[in-house]
């Protein structure tokens, strides 16, 4: 299921103070890379990827990746990707992607109206600038 906005915003906000975990090299996106990403997004669900200069531009293999490990495109930003995978049991961002195992909360009750004013109760009188000078 594709993230939306909101989603995706509250990913990059975890994902920021993240360290790349793979490194894309000169060889540009492999089988074996893919493995390593794939490993990666199954131990830690969000993780950054470095890609360096290679036989592909950043945002094709950033979409290669996305594909071959079947894992969301959270953010390209310059050379560093940030894709994010979640577990089917026990996820540590359920709260994002929706995907709670709790049941439902309660809805909150409506907001309640202020008192209606007695018959006989006066406004208060209009405040008064202050003369300037």
């Amino acid at each position: 299921m594709p993230l939306n906005g909101k989603q995706r915003r509250a990913l990059r906000a975890k994902g920021h103070h993240l360290e790349p975990v793979v490194i894309v090299g000169q060889s540009g996106v492999t089988e074996g890379l893919l493995s390593a990403v794939e490993q990666a997004l199954k131990d830690h669900e969000l993780i950054k990827v470095k890609i360096n200069e290679g036989p592909e531009t950043r945002h094709e293999a950033a979409d290669r990746l996305a594909e071959g490990t079947s894992s969301e495109l959270a953010q390209l930003l310059g050379r560093t990707a940030l894709l994010f995978k979640a577990r089917k049991k026990d996820s540590a961002f359920d709260d994002i992607t929706g995907h709670s195992t709790q049941s439902p909360r309660e809805p909150k009750p409506a907001a309640r109206r202020p008192a209606a004013r007695k018959s006989g109760a006066r406004k208060s009188a209009p405040r008064r600038k202050s003369p300037t000078r």
